[in-house]
């Protein structure tokens, strides 16, 4: 999943936010310059709000990750050619227990499959940043 979580009463708004989450569990400062802008909003599956994020971190071999192990178990990157490859792209069928059914999309990598709302955020960056490709 992505860098995030509640809202402090000293962050300005949802970018605030998810700066200083990106600070605190990965190590990295990211300049409010950096932002491109905020995605729609998303409820999460406990019906809270979720307002992703996209920002430009500039090269990942210039970034120097620190990540919180209280927080973080794991860091993992995927390529946007990867992203992009129909065969590492699917979509995963849901029930609910009153019979109501729902699809999400999923990205393969490996050992980590990247689902849920990660997933669905992703859809949403690629959709943003390549029209058309994906």
């Amino acid at each position: 999943s992505f860098p995030g979580g509640r809202r402090d009463p000293a962050d300005g708004d949802a970018v605030a936010t998810a700066l200083r989450e990106t600070r605190e569990e990965l190590g990295v400062a990211v300049a409010a310059t950096s932002v491109w802008g905020q995605l729609r909003t998303l409820p999460d599956r406990h019906g809270m709000t979720v307002a992703p994020v996209v920002a430009n971190l500039g090269p990942l071999e210039a970034l120097t990750l620190n990540p919180n192990p209280d927080e973080v178990e794991e860091v993992f990157t995927l390529p946007l050619a990867h992203l992009l490859r129909e065969e590492n792209q699917g979509y995963t069928h849901f029930r609910t227990a009153s019979g109501y059914g729902y699809t999400l999309p999923v990205f393969l990598n490996g050992p980590h499959k990247v689902w849920g709302l990660t997933a669905i955020i992703t859809e949403l960056t690629l959709e943003l940043l390549l029209p058309g490709r994906y």
